[in-house]
């Protein structure tokens, strides 16, 4: 995962499945951001897959961005993500954009995730 700031959003790349064991070091990362008057951008193009769980993160970021005045962008959602949103009939509930094009960011922080093993 990386963490970009910029003057208005904070952007977290996530890279891998958003999935049931990935989520808490999502959050754990989530959590840290200040999303008040922000927006938090998740970049998604590395995410190939996203399963219940992943879903009920994106909603809980969703609501918490909106009760601090922030807003939640999703960028770079693949096919499976977004047919998973179709599906239960929540995209509308998601501001989705595409990615920014490569350029000056800012500092960027790389946070490591740990992976359960097999």
């Amino acid at each position: 995962m990386y963490v970009s700031d910029l003057s208005d959003r904070t952007v977290i790349t996530v890279v891998g499945d958003l999935d049931f064991d990935a989520c808490p070091q999502v959050s754990e990362v989530t959590d840290r951001v200040n999303v008040r008057h922000r927006i938090l951008c998740l970049d998604l193009a590395g995410v190939a897959f996203m399963d219940a769980s992943g879903l009920g993160l994106l909603q809980t970021l969703n609501r918490n961005a909106g009760i601090h005045g922030g807003h939640l962008e999703l960028s770079g959602l693949q096919a499976q993500p977004r047919h998973v949103l179709d599906l239960t009939g929540t995209r509308a509930q998601f501001h989705m954009t595409t990615p920014r094009p490569p350029g000056p960011r800012g500092p960027a922080a790389v946070l490591p995730v740990q992976h359960a093993a097999p």
